[in-house]
């Protein structure tokens, strides 16, 4: 099914056009989702959440200002950011034992923790280094703006600027 046949039905909350979303999109989804909370029940919790505000919102979703796809990937991202941020999600990694993290140090050998989540590494690849670190922290760490200026230790305004600059070379890349 086409964006352009299934946003229309999920607008009539049709039951069918949510199980095709879920069909199209689950996959990409929780590669986003994982890729920043990076704990499998927490993740697809987070996933059920987002197909939750996608049902709930599709009315706020607008072809003039992006695609449907950015617009969802978008909803995952902030989910799994406000979960990771959240006191609960917080507190409960506190009290995780240490052999829940004997993986990370196995995986920190491989290339970013397998970023490729959406099938962008490559495009990311062929940016400037500026923009892949801004674009890594920003997009898949969870980094707020504030946050990537202080780690990389530049102003605010800058990492704006720059951000606004590295998407559109991105687009560029990817043509769109």
């Amino acid at each position: 099914m086409e964006q352009e046949v299934l946003i229309p039905l999920l607008l009539k909350k049709d039951e069918k056009a949510y199980t095709m979303l879920y069909d199209m999109y689950a996959k990409n989804l929780y590669g986003v989702i994982y890729n920043l909370m990076r704990d499998k029940e927490e993740a697809e919790d987070v996933l059920q959440e987002v197909f939750v505000k996608i049902w709930k919102n599709i009315d706020s979703y607008n072809t003039s200002k992006g695609r449907f796809f950015t617009w969802i990937v978008n909803i995952a991202r902030n989910a799994s950011i406000d979960r990771l941020r959240s006191k609960g999600f917080n507190n409960a990694q506190k009290n995780l034992s240490a052999d829940n993290f004997v993986h990370l140090l196995d995986d920190s050998n491989k290339a970013n923790f397998k970023i490729d989540s959406i099938g962008i590494q490559e495009f990311i690849k062929k940016l400037k280094p500026k923009c892949i670190k801004i674009i890594d922290l920003l997009f898949f760490k969870g980094y707020t703006q504030q946050e990537a200026s202080e780690e990389l230790e530049i102003p605010l305004g800058t990492v704006k600027t720059q951000n606004r600059n590295c998407i559109a070379d991105l687009r560029n890349l990817l043509q769109v």
